[in-house]
């Protein structure tokens, strides 16, 4: 009996990685797990985020910081993680998706122990300055890994990020619960930091067995033979490099490592960096300086008992899995862009309130208002800053704009870590929500002017023809 084979999937151009993937009905398969395994590098950044803020009131009382010290802790990894996401960026652009992935996890266990077993102060900051690190390289990179495995119809699907984080924030307030109820006392925010190093040393694991490198990188860098090696490996069919690539219909390639940065502030390029840097920011900046901070204000609103305190605060944050989880759906109807406007102009009306009357709330607009900012927050803007980045541009510059654009939502992240308790010290706690309250209405300004919506575009990024180039 004669053998029937497949005929082989040809892969001349990038474009032939691009309408493979869009042909698929499903992310399904090796696809699936390098898919979640990329998440799950986001719920690690999510949990060490937060880990520190769930333990931050027992830091503060076991190591005894004044406000600036707590400024400085509470901003240290956010600092580092500004540096490192244009770093991750570009190093995932030269050399590959998986290698500084894996660096990443490494660098998160090992801050995850220095501050979980660190004697003093600046210990914990040098544990964190590595956990920022970590964090930085990684969210770059693991949303244009995303954005390469994800079929054109299922773009939304990006934004299940926002809902794993929040999943995140949540285990780790449960878990201080019961680190609380085992008697932990104030070294709650020891077992908090050290456990997010579990994490990291089984997706290190994890990673290192199953990731493979993005085939779309592979091919807009003209390497199609190693392309089609990994489109068999994640798909299971035959692909076979063309003879001779097809550079028609596709524009050059951008290679001058991070000379790259200019490209995102030209042409076509301009507006999307506007409008995602305007997300990336905003979105940053108001989450850290309030939704960070739910577990200190939880202890103003409701009072010193901790559990009552960390259950309102996971109140707040399950309103953040509803928010994320669904943004795949407001983004699909709404579009991106729009799902960003409404929900800074939600953010802002909150704020304002929270500002307004704070003083005289009762119990249940105590829990509802701080609720509604996090289901908005993360329905709206906080998934689209980086999906807006993601799929805005081609691939071998994507991960460069993941981290310029990254390295703006850091200085938000900064800027929202460390002023906000030396506003709040200053001024109070109403007053600040006041402040705070220009962001969101500031940026849904921006984000209604400027048009660009990813999802809608009709061309896929590295197909456009009017990409902007340099000149040769």
């Amino acid at each position: 009996m004669t053998e029937v084979r497949t005929r082989p999937h040809p892969i001349a151009s990038v474009s032939d990685v691009v309408a493979y993937i869009d042909s698929r009905p499903a992310i399904k398969g090796r696809a699936l797990a390098i898919w979640w395994l990329a998440l799950g590098g986001l719920f690690l950044d999510a949990y060490a985020n937060s880990a520190l803020s769930a333990g931050l009131a027992s830091l503060n009382e076991d190591l005894g910081l004044a406000a600036g010290q707590t400024a400085l802790l509470t901003a240290s990894a956010s600092v580092f993680s500004l540096l490192f996401n244009p770093i991750g960026g570009w190093l995932a652009d030269r050399y590959g998706r998986i290698p500084p992935l894996i660096a990443a996890k490494i660098l998160a266990l090992a801050g995850a122990a220095v501050a979980a077993f660190a004697p003093s102060f600046e210990i914990v900051v040098a544990g964190r300055v590595l956990v920022g690190a970590a964090y930085g390289i990684d969210f770059a990179i693991a949303m244009a890994v995303l954005a390469e495995m994800t079929p054109a119809r299922f773009k939304n699907r990006l934004n299940v990020w926002q809902g794993v984080w929040y999943t995140a924030v949540s285990a780790n307030l449960l878990l201080a619960i019961a680190f609380h109820r085992l008697g932990a006392g104030l070294d709650i925010w020891r077992f908090s930091l050290g456990s997010a190093g579990v994490i990291a040393a089984a997706l290190l694991v994890l990673q290192l067995a199953l990731m493979v490198e993005s085939p779309s990188w592979l091919a807009r860098k003209g390497r199609l033979p190693e392309a089609a090696e990994r489109m068999g490996r994640i798909y299971g069919g035959n692909f076979e490099a063309a003879a001779a690539p097809d550079t028609s219909g596709v524009p050059d390639t951008a290679d001058r490592g991070m000379a790259n940065v200019a490209l995102l502030f030209r042409g076509t390029y301009l507006p999307r960096t506007v409008l995602a840097g305007t997300i990336s920011v905003g979105q940053a900046l108001q989450y850290f300086a309030v939704g960070w901070y739910l577990p200190i204000i939880s202890l103003q609103m409701f009072g010193a008992d901790f559990v009552f305190a960390t259950l309102g605060t996971l109140v707040f944050n399950l309103f953040g899995i509803v928010g994320g989880f669904s943004a795949p759906a407001v983004g699909k109807r709404l579009g991106l862009r729009r799902a960003s406007a409404i929900g800074f102009g939600v953010v802002f009306v909150i704020l304002l309130a929270m500002g307004l009357t704070f003083d005289r709330l009762p119990l249940w607009a105590a829990f509802l208002l701080p609720s509604v900012f996090i289901l908005a927050h993360s329905a709206g803007p906080g998934a689209n800053g980086k999906s807006v980045s993601a799929l805005s541009f081609r691939s071998e510059l994507r991960a460069t704009a993941n981290g310029v654009i990254g390295a703006l939502g850091s200085l938000g992240t900064v800027l929202g870590l460390f002023l906000f308790p030396l506003v709040q010290e200053a001024v109070g706690l109403p007053a600040t929500f006041l402040l705070v309250s220009v962001v969101p209405l500031v940026c849904c300004v921006i984000c209604s002017a400027v048009k660009w919506e990813p999802t809608r575009a009709a061309v896929n990024p590295d197909e456009e023809l009017d990409a902007p180039q340099f000149a040769r």
